[in-house]
């Protein structure tokens, strides 16, 4: 079985495009969080949400106004990133990137206040009524809310399609190591496949 490529079959109207945090705080060079290759992805995205602006649903990452507002560990995280909570921080870094937001509507935007955009029952629900079985995914950071996102894909059985070209990191070490890991640990689960194959390879 090769390692690549969208080995279980062509795409059809059961897939949805999920773009993950593709947002000012991402691209912006005062940003804490920028991500450089961010940049470099983008063409890749923007191809991705052309082919289906109604089939995109783009997540946000929310902040807490304030540390306390948070449960456990999130606490500590925050104290670290206090410039990061709403309560400190341009509210302009958490609005998408303005070539997304132009496809708003009909793409839609949901946010969320962790890595995982399934945290909450709002996005399984929205994939239920439109009849979603395979999630594409795209956006940043591969080694973090990417990860999160195709793990809880996978945990709710959804064909987890992984645009290789489309998504980044702001650590070539960590996005490597997890290419890896879903070639090596979760191929059954997690295809990875370049954007044109994609889009070539989905009939809607």
């Amino acid at each position: 079985m090769k390692q690549d490529g969208l080995r279980f079959g062509v795409l059809g109207a059961e897939a949805a495009h999920l773009c993950i945090d593709m947002q000012n705080l991402v691209f912006q060079p005062e940003s804490p969080w920028r991500a450089d290759w961010a940049e470099r992805v983008l063409p890749a995205v923007l191809r991705l949400v052309e082919h289906v602006p109604d089939g995109t649903i783009f997540t946000r990452f929310i902040p807490p106004a304030a540390a306390e507002d948070m449960a456990g560990v999130w606490q500590r995280y925050y104290r670290h990133w206090q410039e990061l909570t709403r309560a400190r921080i341009d509210p302009e870094l958490l609005n998408l990137i303005a070539p997304l937001q132009a496809f708003v509507p009909p793409a839609v935007v949901l946010d969320k206040p962790v890595y995982s955009p399934f945290s909450g029952h709002r996005l399984r629900e929205l994939l239920m009524a439109r009849q979603v079985s395979t999630l594409v995914i795209s956006g940043a950071e591969t080694d973090v809310c990417v990860l999160a996102t195709a793990l809880g894909a996978v945990d709710l059985g959804f064909r987890v399609v992984l645009a290789i070209d489309a998504i980044c990191s702001s650590s070539d070490q960590t996005h490597d190591a997890l290419v890896q890991f879903y070639r090596s640990r979760l191929s059954l689960q997690v295809e990875l496949a370049a954007t044109e194959e994609i889009i070539g390879s989905w009939r809607r």
